[in-house]
Parts: structure tokens; C-alpha cells; sequence
């Protein structure tokens, strides 16, 4: 048993050591190729419909029987011939066939995962942009997001591409599996229907910013730090230097507007919301949610969209920069870093559950 216990330590610090070093490497080539990020980039079209077909027909073949499948390939030939039929007499005297208005409804599905910077709005403002060309007030653009917020001016861009499709009058939806919060909410509330999970959290309508001060550091082993700004207000807080109450009384005034200029957001999008409730920085869960109104709907995306391809051809767009080979080897050394550092955890987590 001795012997078992010193190999599977062992085991744990080589894991942590690989680990480790992985992580080097790839902050060293993800920092070697982030000025060298090629701006062009392509869109990935895929219909939903076709996926969720093309699911249903797998399934069908491993679990129905033969003569089943043969009774559910004889209808489904029936259909398409009826459909073809109906197809055919619908462009019956139709002189010009390119001339003839596509009356068919499209659902464009886009997906914003984001970061304390937003860095995807390159990506949506992109996605916006190609949408836009094409899509009308009888389509409709569905956003699933994901964000627990982050800079102000990021997400108050971020914002603003949703708020395109708005001004076009075409129906936006924004679906919340996980969590809309802060500069998420600020997003999300743009739209005209938001649905969120049961556990999906959201709000979160306030603003927070914090610093360390390393002041009494740095005069404690007599180093001096000098800022030199023209204005009064080029700095107020600061890292290094002393925070005086003047300062800090500025840094919080610039707060509290920035609170009310995210409130007036909300209120502007979601009239219905009493927002001197919900904009204190609280969370709430989906159903809380609802009853604050700061949701439409509980359910989730997959179940929106499910229904959404009985209706409406749906296509999930997305557009994508083509990453240099570094960049390939250095998304492949975080993958690999993350995946062996979450079964190291996991690993510790069972030994702990065991001696339990």
C-alpha cells in the first residue's frame, strides 16, 4: 500500500510538472503570435434543420426495425413527392422563376461567448454585418449568450451590434443557457425576447471596479513614485502613488454615472422592469428572473431552436479569422494544458471523496 501511495504521488507532481510547463509554452507562442493575427476571416454557414435531420435519421436506424425503417422511407418518398407537387403548382404560371419572392422564413442563430475583454465582438460585429445583407422584418436573429460580464465600453459595443438588427426591425431573441450578467445583461436586454434556462443566472446591473495599492510597499523601502498628468482628472486612483479622499470621491462619481447610464439601458429596452429593484447588482435564477421581468421566457436554447426548425429554415452563422500555425499550436498546448490540469483535479477530488 506504501508503495501504491508513493507511486500515485509521484504521479501527481510529474502531471504537475507537465502541466506547468505546457502552460509556458503556450503563453510563449500564443504571445509570439497575437501581433501577427491575420484580419481576414471567412463565415461558416450550417442549417440547423439539416443537423437535426440528419440526428433523428440515426437514431431511427439503430433503434427502429427493418420494417419500420422501410415504412418510414416509403412515407417519408410520399411526402417528398407531395411536396415536389405542391412546389410545382405553386410556380405554375410563373413566367420568370428568379423573378418569384422567397416568401420562406430564415432563423440566423449566432453564438457570443464572452470574456472580460468581449473579444468576440469582432466576430459578432462581423456576423451582424452579414446578416444584415440579406435578412428581413419577416426573418428573425437569435443570439445565444454566454457572458458574466466585463468592460464597460467592450460590452457597450457589443451592445450596439444587437441594437443593429433592432433598428432594422428584424426580431431579435437572445437565448441564456448559463449566465447574461453585468455587461451580459447589457447585451441581452437589447432584445426584443430573452429566454434563460432555469439555472441560468442573470442581472447583475451594477458596476465594480477595484485595484491594489502598493503605496505603503513601496514608501516602507523608501521608493518614491511620481505620476505626472496634465488635467485634474487624468488620474484620480491609482496603483502606486497616494489615493487621496478627493480622488477617490471622483473615482466613485464616475461610478455611480456609469450606473445610471447602464440603468437608463435597461429601462430604455425593458420598460416593463422596475429597475430601482433589480439594478443593485443582484443575480437572479431563471424563474426569479421571469418574475422581475427581466426575462421573457424559461426554457432553453436547444428547445427554442427545436421548435424554431418546425417553422423556419435556421442557420447558425459564424464567422471565423484564420489562425496561423502557431496559433494552432498554441489553442492545442491550452487544450491539452486545461484537459490535464481538470483530470489532476479531479483525481485529488476522488482521493479526498476516498479518505473520506
Amino acid at each position: 500500500m506504501e508503495f501504491i501511495s508513493d507511486y500515485g504521488l509521484f504521479v501527481l507532481k510529474a502531471v504537475t510538472i507537465v502541466v506547468a510547463i505546457l502552460v509556458v509554452i503556450g503563453g510563449i507562442v500564443a504571445i509570439g503570435s497575437r501581433n501577427r493575427r491575420s484580419n481576414e476571416g471567412e463565415l461558416n454557414i450550417r442549417k440547423i434543420n439539416d443537423d437535426l435531420e440528419d440526428h433523428k435519421e440515426q437514431l431511427e436506424d439503430s433503434v427502429l426495425t427493418r420494417d419500420a425503417i422501410k415504412a418510414k422511407e416509403k412515407e417519408k418518398k410520399k411526402e417528398d413527392k407531395e411536396k415536389a407537387k405542391a412546389e410545382k403548382k405553386r410556380l405554375k404560371g410563373v413566367k420568370d422563376a428568379m423573378a418569384t419572392v422567397d416568401k420562406t422564413k430564415r432563423i440566423y442563430v449566432l453564438d457570443f461567448d464572452g470574456d472580460i475583454q468581449a473579444s468576440q465582438v469582432e466576430h459578432l460585429r462581423q456576423e451582424v454585418t452579414a446578416v444584415l445583407t440579406l435578412a428581413t422584418p419577416d426573418d428573425e436573429v437569435v443570439v445565444r449568450l454566454e457572458s458574466g460580464g466585463g468592460m464597460v465600453h467592450s460590452y457597450g459595443l457589443g451592445a450596439s451590434q444587437l441594437k443593429r438588427v433592432r433598428d432594422r426591425g428584424i426580431p431579435l431573441t437572445v437565448c441564456i443557457d448559463k449566465v447574461a450578467a453585468s455587461g451580459g445583461y447589457m447585451m441581452a436586454s437589447i432584445a426584443d425576447r430573452i429566454v434563460a434556462a432555469p439555472f441560468a443566472i442573470v442581472g447583475s446591473i451594477g458596476v465594480v471596479a477595484q485595484l491594489p495599492n502598493f503605496h505603503r510597499l513601496l514608501k516602507k523601502h523608501d521608493v518614491d513614485y511620481e505620476l505626472f498628468t496634465a488635467g485634474k482628472y487624468k488620474r484620480t486612483v491609482t496603483m502606486f502613488g497616494e489615493n487621496t479622499e478627493e480622488a477617490r470621491e471622483k473615482f466613485q462619481t464616475d461610478l455611480e454615472d456609469t450606473h445610471v447610464l447602464f440603468k437608463n439601458h435597461v429601462k430604455q429596452f425593458r420598460p416593463r422592469i422596475d429597475i430601482e429593484e433589480v439594478a443593485n447588482g443582484d443575480i437572479w435564477y431563471g424563474q426569479q428572473a421571469l418574475d422581475k421581468r427581466l426575462i421573457d421566457e424559461v426554457g432553453t436554447s436547444d428547445d427554442y431552436l427545436m421548435a424554431a426548425c418546425e417553422r423556419a429554415d435556421v442557420y447558425q452563422v459564424r464567422y471565423e479569422f484564420r489562425k496561423t500555425l502557431q496559433e494552432k499550436l498554441g489553442v492545442a498546448v491550452e487544450r491539452g494544458a486545461e484537459g490535464a490540469f481538470t483530470r489532476l483535479l479531479t483525481m485529488l477530488t476522488r482521493q479526498q471523496q476516498n479518505k473520506g
